[in-house]
């Protein structure tokens, strides 16, 4: 019997400046031991030119991808859309022939400024945090990649070091543990999202 490999798991992380960050920070020192890749987007693109080449061949040889940033306006910062924009193209990541991430995992590592209570119907948000997420989930499953339920500490600025040291630490065994984590064995695979020809034709010429 031929020896278990072990899952690869890539990471990207999107903070415009770590240095006001305490829990990315954390998470990015905790996660340099564990046997991950972590790529810090702001550091190797300051630029924000990207080299597509490079990101797709992470993405395409990783069994877990993880999204890690803070929330900026209800969704992810500039660089992280950028790299969405960039490296997920048609015929790649999904349309006609783009199966290059199809039976992967995505996982969702995110932090508010606003606490949990402000994150419902009676908090200044207005909506329960849920809200926020179908675009990640279509993009996920748009491009073949089953979506795990996202981990989130709420109100990061003024979360205590216990808080903190709690979040950090299941980062760290979710990481060291996947893919046995007990909730994935009840969920379903990732939704078929065929999207026709004439919708996304590869043919520039025929783009809107």
């Amino acid at each position: 019997m031929g020896l278990m490999t072990r899952p690869r798991i890539l990471i990207l992380a999107a903070h415009p400046d770590l240095r006001l960050s305490r829990i990315n920070q954390a998470l990015m020192q905790a996660a340099q031991p564990l046997d991950v890749q972590v790529r810090d987007l702001y550091a190797l693109y300051p630029d924000f030119v990207i080299d597509v080449s490079a990101e797709q061949a992470a993405a395409a040889q990783a069994d877990l991808i993880v999204w890690q940033h803070p929330v900026h306006w209800y969704g992810m910062p500039p660089l992280m859309k950028l790299w969405l924009d960039e490296v997920l193209t048609l015929g790649w990541a999904y349309g006609q022939g783009g199966q290059q991430l199809q039976g992967k995992d995505l996982w969702l590592v995110t932090s508010t400024g606003g606490t949990e209570a402000a994150y419902s119907p009676r908090g200044y948000n207005r909506y329960f945090f849920d809200a926020f997420l179908p675009p990640y989930e279509q993009t996920s499953a748009l491009c073949g990649l089953r979506f795990l339920p996202p981990l989130v500490l709420h109100g990061a600025h003024q979360a205590s070091q216990d808080e903190l040291d709690t979040h950090v630490a299941t980062y760290v065994q979710r990481l060291s543990s996947y893919p046995d984590w007990p909730e994935m064995q009840e969920m379903t695979d990732c939704p078929l999202c065929e999207v026709p020809a004439q919708d996304r034709p590869l043919d520039p010429e025929q783009e809107p």
